[in-house]
């Protein structure tokens, strides 16, 4: 059978996919009756847009291609501003004015609670930055197979590029991340190629305190450090980069792609980092989950309190809790406490940190939260106030359930994902409870998501 050759076709962008790429739609004249429907995913466009695209195998259903030409321009439309964005995968929207990427936030929030009953007009206009630029402060940075180092291809997993900058994370972080990218060069060490399962570098996590100025840098590979390979890695950090207080190395074996640690080595300084936020201060290892964008995170946090109107005589269940950077400063302005949360080293740190900041209130639980939820409903009795930050895949309508059956007076649900906040806030609505307001709030920049903090109140209350 021949195969058919590439077609090009002139077509308008009429939405984006999840990844945020543009969407489209062709007829293809196949000289039958009817025309074949062609779908399209077109990164780095806009929704109104008119754009030529040439398709390489026409036949099939379905196609992701790159614009040729961007025929009739949104007024939107801006110069990137980073050199790599045309094929890095880290941002996907630097072509979009950042109050255009704003106002699409804003209609995705509201078209996913709508479509599950909702008021749109409960949903607030999403809070953006001053400068949406150098907001993060964690990265995981990946060596490809001959030891470059950078972030991964869009819409390739396979593919490594190499970066000489990176506008979306702290300059200091880029600085120490190119000086470790320089040392493995000058050694000409290999990286992990994924399908060999051979190599030695695999990633490198930076993460830096905004508030505090320290810096961690971890670096994972499938064997143990070298003396004299590390002897010369800890005398290029510490030389040129007084605040980087932890510099670790990882050994990771396993087949997964993922920043994951059998072993540990300290090669300079401490284990951890100290961060703060909103005057608590915090111990984060390579694997404590603490929010990226930290200046947005304070919003949240700062949203939060506003909606739930905590009070002395109250208590609290803080659902999904992490480290407790929600639970400390609610802790300060309730009777009692309790986080709930899976991960046991997440638990430990909690309890450290509420140490640390001097708050005697809290009770840490090392539980999946639906049982987590039971435990403390037989210990304490039902609280008046619960807030839950779960991850992106929700909290789940059988947790949700057990929620709207433990009655609290007030509910805020911090979201990363609107998607399965609004499939979770449909679940408490047979529960008596009302949907008051929806913030988003912009921790992420030139990507598609989107962070929500959402008040519930219980109506016969």
């Amino acid at each position: 059978m021949q195969e058919l050759k590439s077609e090009t076709y002139t077509t308008e962008i009429y939405d984006l996919d999840k990844r945020g790429s543009g969407r489209a739609t062709v007829w293809r004249d196949t000289g039958q009756v009817n025309p074949k429907k062609l779908k399209l995913n077109i990164p780095q466009t806009i929704p109104g847009e008119k754009v030529r695209v040439t398709v390489d195998h026409p036949d099939r259903k379905w196609a992701r291609v790159l614009a040729d030409d961007i025929l009739e321009a949104s007024d939107e439309r801006i110069d990137p501003a980073c050199p790599h964005f045309e094929r890095c995968g880290g941002c996907v929207w630097q072509h979009w004015s950042y109050q255009g990427q704003l106002k699409k936030k804003t209609e995705e929030v509201k078209r996913l609670l709508t479509e599950q009953g909702f008021d749109s007009g409960l949903v607030h206009d999403a809070i953006g930055m001053t400068d949406p630029w150098h907001y993060r402060n964690k990265m995981e940075f990946t060596f490809a197979s001959d030891g470059r180092l950078g972030l991964h291809e869009q819409g390739n997993f396979r593919e490594i590029i190499e970066l000489k900058t990176c506008l979306i994370a702290g300059k200091e972080m880029v600085e120490a991340a190119m000086e470790v990218a320089d040392w493995a060069k000058t050694h000409q060490l290999s990286g992990y190629n994924k399908e060999k399962h051979q190599g030695l570098l695999r990633h490198l996590m930076v993460r830096q305190s905004f508030q505090t100025g320290e810096v961690m840098l971890g670096l994972f590979a499938t064997e143990a450090p070298d003396r004299e390979l590390s002897k010369d890695l800890v005398e290029r950090i510490t030389t040129k980069f007084a605040f980087v207080k932890s510099l670790m190395w990882f050994e990771n074996r396993d087949w997964a792609d993922r920043t994951q640690a059998e072993q540990s080595h300290i090669l300079a300084g401490r284990d951890y980092i100290y961060d703060e936020m909103l005057g608590y201060r915090y111990r984060l290892w390579f694997d404590t989950f603490f929010q990226t964008n930290p200046q947005q995170a304070e919003q949240l946090v700062k949203l939060a309190l506003a909606m739930a109107k905590p009070k002395k005589s109250e208590r609290m269940i803080d659902l999904f809790c992490g480290v407790g950077t929600f639970s400390l400063p609610f802790a300060d302005q309730v009777k009692q406490l309790v986080g709930i949360e899976i991960v046991e080293k997440s638990i430990e740190s909690a309890k450290r940190n509420a140490i640390d900041n001097a708050i005697d209130n809290t009770y840490f639980l090392a539980k999946d939260a639906r049982r987590g939820i039971d435990q403390v409903l037989e210990s304490i009795g039902a609280p008046e106030l619960l807030l839950l930050d779960p991850p992106r895949s929700g909290a789940g309508g059988k947790v949700m359930r057990r929620i709207g059956r433990a009655q609290p007076s007030r509910i805020v649900y911090v979201s990363c994902n609107p998607e399965t906040l609004a499939t979770d806030l449909k679940e408490l609505v047979p529960f008596g409870y009302q949907l008051l307001e929806v913030q988003p709030v912009d921790l992420f920049p030139h990507t598609v998501h989107v962070e929500c903090v959402s008040q519930l109140v219980l109506k016969n209350d």
